[in-house]
């Protein structure tokens, strides 16, 4: 596992929390991250000889890590920002823990995100060769 690789590649959900949270709507959030899932894809396939899927899977979760503790710490902001959202968590299982409902939610959708780009680096693979290292 290329752990440094992952940290590194986790720097884009990093941006994307924070993009999130001021400049992106969550409506326009698949056209953000599907070239950020490709992007990572493509370096997974060409930095890595084996576990492409396993590095996407960690790396799927890592980004839902920044995600979820940006959008706790900047709630408020976020809320402001994301109208669909709010109204989604009010419907929740703990509509006064909003927060708490993010906790639970972020490594769940980390999970799917994770398996897709894990899938987007298995099919890259087929076309790329990894480099020498």
């Amino acid at each position: 596992m290329k752990i440094k690789l992952l940290l590194l590649l986790s720097l884009f959900g990093l941006g994307m929390a924070v993009a999130t949270v001021y400049l992106i709507p969550s409506d326009s959030d698949p056209v953000f991250w599907l070239p950020v899932f490709i992007i990572c894809a493509v370096v997974i396939a060409r930095e890595t000889a084996a576990k492409r899927f396993l590095h996407g899977l960690v790396l799927g979760l890592l980004n839902s890590f920044w995600i979820t503790i940006a959008h706790i710490l900047l709630f408020d902001q976020y809320i402001a920002n994301h109208i669909r959202e709010a109204e989604m968590l009010s419907m929740m299982p703990y509509p006064d823990s909003p927060r708490l409902m993010m906790l639970i939610t972020g490594p769940v959708i980390g999970l799917f995100s994770g398996i897709g780009i894990g899938l987007f680096a298995l099919v890259a693979s087929r076309f790329l060769t990894p480099r020498k290292s």
